[in-house]
């Protein structure tokens, strides 16, 4: 199979599918490879690195299109992306199906093999493939680094002749991979950190980097989805989080909120008046801004001041370090797909549950059956 990579058009999207480390890793499985001339230079990797490394050099995305039997994406198809892909191509990407209802009855249509690889388990066999926990390990370092940029004082106790500068309080919402990493990078930097999240289980975590675990008298509801991800909470169980949060909020320098929900708007975990009682220079990172944010006042990839606070609602974060990030895709993405891959040809086995999971579209049909039903729903 030709294996296609082509330069993202997404909007401030700065990362590549493939980096030419692993050009070689999908020729030494037997496949052959076409890159888009320019796929990688917003990574900073150019042509000529790939040709060396074993691919060749499409001039433009129509012609890598027109070649490919499989495509290799970071972000999902947008305007005419989604005419060139011709008909029977396997298509792998971050597709952000739940919100993308569209798109999906689009590949359908055009009997376009699509997996999603926001949709792989979090299983000890796929950790390697998880793009969510890469780029949300970068996004929770980010957080931090644009936190301390837009704060007005230091994060370190500084103990100097002209007196003792007090270290900044910082308190991160969700000990997920982001909130850990936010931790993390957060006590290298010198601040006093706390950390909440509704599992207790993540208390050794968060103590292991140094950090207090805060906990709140809550409902006991599930945490997590037997996929392993975030579950959506009762409105009376975030009512009371926001009542016991909003003390701590008032107490900080920097908040960090993380909580996201699949196929869900991101549960509002700040209100409007608790920002107000925020002191005045205070920040607040919200890494869920992309669905909404779990701050009332957040705009999407925006910075905005409200009653004295700098809300930062930046949603590129791994696209701001898209070296490391492209590098972290890389092994994402092949890993998957060598793990359905043989001599340069795919060979599903749809009884194993990386794959079951992933598939979205193939053969004119949704397979996925919660997008399915969602979908046959809103056409209903």
């Amino acid at each position: 199979m030709l294996v296609g990579i082509p330069k993202e058009i997404v909007p401030g999207e700065n990362r590549v599918a493939v980096i030419p480390p692993g050009i070689q890793v999908l020729t030494g499985a037997g496949f052959k490879v076409v890159v888009q001339s320019g796929a990688g230079e917003a990574s900073h990797y150019d042509d000529e690195a790939y040709s060396a490394a074993g691919a060749t050099i499409a001039p433009d995305a129509k012609s890598l299109y027109e070649q490919a039997d499989l495509i290799l994406k970071v972000r999902h198809l947008i305007d005419d992306e989604t005419t060139l892909i011709k008909e029977g191509t396997t298509l792998v990407c971050m597709l952000d199906g739940w919100f993308n209802q569209a798109l999906i009855k689009q590949l359908a249509e055009r009997k376009v093999r699509c997996f999603a690889l926001e949709f792989i388990p979090r299983i000890t066999r796929a950790q390697s493939m998880d793009v969510l926990s890469s780029m949300a390990a970068i996004s929770g370092y980010r957080s931090v680094l644009a936190g301390a940029m837009a704060l007005p004082q230091y994060f370190p106790m500084l103990m100097t002749a002209a007196g003792t500068i007090h270290p900044a309080k910082v308190f991160i919402v969700g000990a997920g991979v982001a909130g850990l990493m936010a931790v993390s990078t957060a006590r290298r930097l010198g601040a006093v950190v706390e950390a909440y999240d509704t599992r207790v289980e993540v208390r050794e975590q968060v103590e292991s980097l140094g950090a207090k675990f805060v906990e709140f008298d809550l409902p006991q509801e599930e945490g997590t989805t037997a996929g392993g991800y975030a579950k959506q909470q009762s409105e009376e169980f975030y009512r009371a989080q926001r009542e016991q949060m909003a003390e701590k909020v008032a107490q900080s320098d920097l908040v960090i909120t993380t909580a996201a929900i699949p196929g869900k708007a991101s549960p509002v975990l700040i209100t409007a008046d608790m920002v107000k009682k925020m002191k005045h220079g205070s920040v607040i990172v919200d890494l869920a801004a992309e669905r909404g944010g779990n701050v009332e006042g957040t705009v999407k990839n925006e910075k905005t001041f409200v009653d004295g606070v700098t809300i930062i609602g930046y949603i590129d974060h791994p696209s701001r370090v898209p070296v490391h990030a492209s590098q972290l895709y890389t092994k994402n993405i092949t890993t998957f797909l060598l793990n359905m891959a043989k001599e340069g040809e795919l060979t599903l086995n749809m009884e194993d549950e990386i794959v079951s999971a992933t598939l979205i579209t193939e053969g004119g049909e949704i397979k996925h059956a919660g997008l399915r039903e969602l979908i046959e729903k809103e056409s209903s």
